[in-house]
């Protein structure tokens, strides 16, 4: 299991600290995790499954595949989430109050907007 963490690790992009950091456990702990010293606790494992949609079965056997698919209903939830707690005064924080705020008209225009957008891309 160590080796699959280490692989999960870096198809994320993400160094040993901000891994830890995004589930809330020392670096030290993953690096040990990493090398095999530490086994990893079901706690952790539950972690790592829940913040980044692993595949349990893969994280701790290697069949099946890393991630699970997520909805797109699951993708918007969490784009919106981590935008309201992790942004401050960013533009996708203000594109959400905005969108929030439309009444019906409101999104009639966006909704024509967009597709004129589109529209243009295809031809």
């Amino acid at each position: 299991m160590n080796e699959r963490l280490k692989e999960l690790r870096k198809e994320l992009k993400l160094t040993q600290q901000e891994f830890a950091n995004k589930i809330g456990i020392s670096r030290g702990n993953i690096g040990a995790y990493e090398v095999g010293k530490n086994k990893i606790s079901d706690a952790v494992i539950s972690l790592i499954c829940t913040k980044f949609h692993v595949n349990e079965d893969w994280l701790r056997t290697g069949n099946g595949d890393m991630f699970i698919e997520m909805t797109k209903d699951e993708q918007i939830e969490e784009f919106i989430g981590d935008a309201l707690r992790n942004e401050e005064d960013s533009f996708k924080k203000r594109l959400i109050s905005g969108l929030a705020a439309l009444d019906e008209n409101g999104w009639k225009v966006l909704e024509d907007f967009l597709d004129s957008i589109q529209k243009k891309e295809r031809d």
